[in-house]
């Protein structure tokens, strides 16, 4: 039974394209934050810090992509449980303090604990606009929703490393080139609040249609059994026939676990495995 929330949902990009250009703009806004921190941050670690170490400078890359990993793992978790919205604009709260840490920072520790913000910044906030553009446009252009996320994200990444590269050059390496990242936090968090709506609706909407076209499709298949036993089979003869679910409907009301995703996407699966291993090296 649907939910009376539900009633007025509708899927498509002409339906909900203002939404969608929203969780775009905002995307770019979460890509902005990355590229904050790709060209000055290792300038800052070595003149300010004295930091000139392979193995500090690792501690910077590691402390944000296992955090942005896990995130990322967890994110499609998290969103069906707490919600789309509010866990974009969690991710938003999160993200505000890492310029003024970099900013503020008297020791190396303070801009590791920004990086660690930073990456559950991302893990949630990349991952939850990935989600949401998916459920607007249904199961036909979740490619497209997929490639213009990643398309704003990483041209914001872009342009932002190459904007506070500049002010680097012009300014100094703190604070001015991290003015920019309060203003990018602030901005994603308050389109997230006040602009952006929940499209957890619109999940079951397409989880519903999704149901019934399978329903439909076991129907049709018993109506096609039962003719063929009528029209064919001999007169006076039994058999004992127990109607076979088709495997799409099977595959729906299974559901795996956390641990089978992770080892058909990381190992079996050959196409999946081979976009894990594009992923470790992006």
């Amino acid at each position: 039974m649907k939910r009376a929330s539900d009633s007025t949902v509708q899927l498509g990009l002409e339906a909900n394209w203002k939404q969608f250009v929203l969780l775009v703009v905002i995307n770019g806004f979460v890509g902005a934050m990355v590229g904050l921190e790709r060209t000055v941050v290792p300038l800052i670690a070595e003149k300010d810090f004295g930091i000139v170490s392979g193995t500090a400078a690792l501690s910077f890359i590691i402390s944000f992509g296992v955090v942005k990993a896990l995130l990322n793992l967890f994110a499609g978790v998290f969103a069906d449980r707490f919600g789309r919205k509010r866990l974009l604009v969690i991710g938003w709260i999160i993200g505000l303090p890492v310029p003024g840490l970099i900013i503020l920072a008297p020791e190396w520790s303070w801009v590791i604990l920004a990086n660690i913000l930073l990456g559950i910044n991302q893990g949630l906030c990349w991952s939850t606009t990935v989600i949401m553009k998916i459920d607007l446009v249904g199961a036909k252009r979740r490619g497209m929703a997929m490639g213009l996320n990643e398309f704003a994200g990483y041209v914001a990444v872009s342009l932002s490393a190459l904007a506070t590269g500049y002010l680097a050059s012009v300014y100094g390496m703190r604070p001015y080139p991290f003015y920019p990242g309060i203003a990018f936090a602030a901005i994603g968090l308050i389109l997230s609040i006040f602009f952006v709506r929940d499209t957890q609706a619109h999940a079951r909407t397409e989880a519903q249609q999704h149901r019934e076209s399978l329903s439909r499709l076991e129907e049709n298949q018993l109506q096609s059994e039962e003719w063929t036993k009528s029209s064919f089979q001999p007169a006076g003869s039994e058999r004992l026939h127990q109607p076979k679910q088709p495997p799409e409907l099977t595959q729906f009301q299974d559901r795996a676990s956390l641990g089978q995703v992770l080892l058909e996407t990381s190992y079996r699966h050959r196409d999946l495995f081979s976009a894990s291993q594009a992923g470790v090296v992006d």
